[in-house]
């Protein structure tokens, strides 16, 4: 996000010695994108970032992953994967679809995680249920239903949770950000955007912590399943060790009801709900509005063809119109692939007429490659959704 902050205490000019009341130089750490040639942030910690005690091998929640064949829409219902929430947002999730650019996985967790760091691209975060901080190398987030959590590549952090938090984890293998039809030339966001900066939160002010031979668990490109493997680095001094920071490379926090929806007086394409984007697949969100005015609009959308993506909704909350009928419900994603065409339940074409306002929210993932099933996809599939069409 090209939107410069800066917090703690940073020199006047960077690259320069920046010393403690003591006397110690603090170590400058650049955090940048794309080999210094996009955006970065300056760190400046008290101790050695780089700094590593022991390792051993995490390993990591089972990533394999299966193809979609036969060639199906499927329904699955993520609230039947966790019973309880005796678990973490890191070592707790379990992966649900994936493919070479993007891996969506569920957790249900109420336990504080380990100090995490993933280290194969950005993530973005959906908290569905509960609240909690995202403690984090460059200050501190509190987060709530409804807020997005993007969380830059190799970022150390935990999530320390008030009570039980339902997260929805869509981790890249690139960046993500804002549409960059969103942005000018510079990174500012436009005035035709749904959003805007005043609508973003950044960290709070770091902290320095004293602890020593501190565990970090690190997801890193390797030679396990989906090309993933993990680490622990026991480290000697605490990572949340910076007193101060500056640049526009930082996790922030957006909640879903800032995002302004974008209608018209016929039905509008899904581009219009987007809300982020990375490499080869797009986030969007389908937020409670106001719905076509044209006398005659249908207000579901018309039935369409994936040609070039794979479709994922996750229901979150409302009545989702075009799906009634199907057993679609709160918890449930649905998987339309490409190469198969899809839209609303017949029943609820007529249904939706004259209707001037849907109650519903959701979040939609799009690939641009095939998304693959992993086991918490399976263990949830219901079997039937693609017959939810014939027998509307």
């Amino acid at each position: 996000m090209a939107h410069y902050r800066s917090a703690g205490l940073v020199p006047p000019k960077r690259h320069t010695q920046h010393r403690a009341p003591d006397g110690s130089l603090y170590r400058e750490e650049l955090m940048g994108e794309e080999g210094f040639s996009s955006d970065s942030s300056l760190l400046y910690h008290v101790g050695v970032p780089s700094a590593i005690v022991e390792a051993r091998t995490w390993q990591l929640p089972d990533q394999a992953t299966t193809p979609n064949e036969p060639l199906l829409p499927r329904h699955l219902k993520l609230h039947d994967l966790f019973t309880d929430a005796e678990r973490d947002l890191v070592r707790g999730r379990r992966l649900v679809l994936g493919n070479g650019d993007v891996r969506i996985s569920y957790a249900v967790g109420a336990e504080a995680s380990p100090l995490y760091r993933n280290a194969t691209g950005d993530e973005c975060v959906f908290v569905e249920a509960g609240s909690g901080v995202l403690e984090t190398v460059f200050g501190h987030l509190a987060f709530g239903p409804g807020d997005y959590l993007l969380v830059p590549r190799a970022t150390t952090h935990r999530w320390v949770p008030d009570g039980p938090v339902r997260a929805y984890c869509i981790e890249a293998n690139s960046h993500i950000g804002p549409p960059k039809r969103y942005l000018s030339r510079y990174g500012q966001l436009l005035e035709h955007a749904p959003y805007c900066e005043r609508d973003l939160r950044g960290p709070g002010q770091p902290e320095v912590r004293d602890e020593t031979d501190v565990e970090v668990y690190v997801k890193h490109r390797g030679s396990g399943p989906g090309g993933l493997s993990g680490s622990v680095h026991v480290v000697p001094r605490h990572p949340f060790d910076v007193v101060g920071w500056d640049g526009c490379l930082y996790p922030y926090a957006f909640n879903v009801a800032d995002f302004e929806p974008i209608t018209g007086r016929v039905h509008q394409p899904p581009p219009v709900h987007q809300v982020f984007e990375g490499n080869n697949f797009v986030i969007c969100n389908f937020v409670p509005r106001k719905v076509d005015y044209h006398p005659l609009a249908i207000p579901v959308p018309y039935y369409h063809s994936n040609v070039d993506s794979d479709e994922i909704m996750f229901y979150v909350d409302g009545d989702y119109e075009a799906r009634k009928g199907s057993g679609i419900g709160k918890g449930s994603i649905s998987v339309h692939p490409g190469g198969h065409s899809h839209g609303p339940q017949p029943s609820a074409i007529e249904a939706s007429l004259g209707a001037e306002s849907f109650d519903e929210l959701a979040v939609m993932v799009d690939t641009f490659r095939p998304l693959e099933l992993g086991e918490g996809g399976r263990a949830v599939d219901d079997g039937v959704y693609h017959l939810s069409w014939g027998r509307s």
